[in-house]
Formats: C-alpha cells, structure tokens, sequence
C-alpha cells in the first residue's frame, strides 16, 4: 500500500484526508532525523494533496507540543472528529513498539504514559533534541490502531519477538511496558519472526 506507484493508492481522493505523526523529534522537518523526511523519502511525496500536520522545526518541545495540538484542534470535524470525551478520533494510528515497550514517544517508568490531561499532544524532555508525542488516550481514541513488527537483523536475528511476548502477554502493566496499554485496542501484524515467542494459543 505505502509503495509509490501502486495500483492500489490510485485514484485516492488524498485531499480529504489528514496525517498527523504519532511523534517527532524537535528538529527541521528537512533534518535527517525528522519523522517527515523519513516518510517524505519513503513514499510520502507521492499523495499529493493530503493535509500533513508538520512540526515547527525548533528545539522547544514545549511551544512543539503546543503548536502540534493547536494546528490539530483547528482541523474542522469533518476532517478530524472528536469523541464524546473530546479526543480526536484517527482512522488509523500505525504503531511501532521499541525493545522497551515504548511507542510513539511514550517511555516506560515516565509520566507520559499515565497522561489523563485531556491534551492530545505532549512534549517529552527525555533525550536531546526533545520529542512531541500524541498522548494515550489520543492514540487509543482512534477507530483503529495496527502495531507492526517486521524484519531481523544481525542485532536482532529474531526481529522483536521479545518485545512482541512481553506487550501481548506479559503482566509488568503499562507504567513498565507501555506498549501493554494497547491491549484490547489494537490489530497486531507481526510477521514469523516477531511472533515466534508468543504462546501457542496465539499460533
């Protein structure tokens, strides 16, 4: 679906929809650790017309946060409706979960993840550069939430099968795992790799 040219994104009315990043760092949008770019290079160039909600490019994780959800609470219903508890409510919220149980930049033993605020979109002064990231309830708000694992590597000749076992079935809650707050929400894609840890009730 994401690859440029296929048949199946022809046609797509993109100006009718909206992307949002589940979360960025705070630099450029050209920066070559920018989610932007990463998915401009990838395959985002090609949908023309889609409404993408951008960072500002500084370093101030706090005026990012800020400008990110003022940009996303000025999208009209029609484009981005809300819930009764006033969450934007996504279509899709594609999920990437880290060794760690991080998603998006929600980080275990961190506040972030027990967020009851009512923002959609927090500043998290963890690492340099900081980081914005959609709040829980903003990413559980959505109609549907895909987690994805793919792929291995020399480091990690089983891909993230440890941390797929421990986000499904493990018990060490979100506050230790975030990824496990995803539990009953989310669609879990996994290919042979990742799920070869996951009990056999799963297979």
């Amino acid at each position: 679906m994401l690859a440029a040219g296929s048949a199946e994104l022809e046609g797509v009315e993109w100006e009718k929809g909206v992307l949002a990043y589940v979360n960025h760092k705070c630099v450029p949008n050209d920066d070559t650790a920018a989610t932007h770019k990463k998915a401009m290079d990838l395959f985002l160039s090609g949908w023309s017309g889609l409404k993408i909600i951008q960072v500002a490019g500084t370093a101030d994780g706090t005026a990012e946060a800020d400008g990110y959800e003022a940009a996303l609470r000025a999208l009209p219903a029609n484009l981005l409706p809300r819930n009764a508890a006033g969450m934007p409510v996504f279509d899709l919220s594609l999920i990437g979960v880290g060794d760690d149980g991080h998603f998006g930049s929600l980080y275990p033993g961190r506040q972030e993840i027990a967020d009851e605020s009512g923002r959609w979109v927090l500043s998290v002064d963890m690492k340099s550069p900081p980081s914005i990231t959609l709040t829980p309830n903003a990413i559980l708000a959505s109609r549907d939430i895909l987690v994805a694992s793919a792929g291995v590597s020399e480091k990690y000749p089983m891909g993230k099968s440890e941390a797929m076992k421990t986000a499904i079935e493990g018990t060490e809650g979100p506050r230790s795992f975030p990824a496990q707050v995803l539990r009953g929400r989310a669609r879990w894609l996994l290919d042979a790799a990742a799920a070869s840890k996951l009990s056999s009730s799963y297979h």
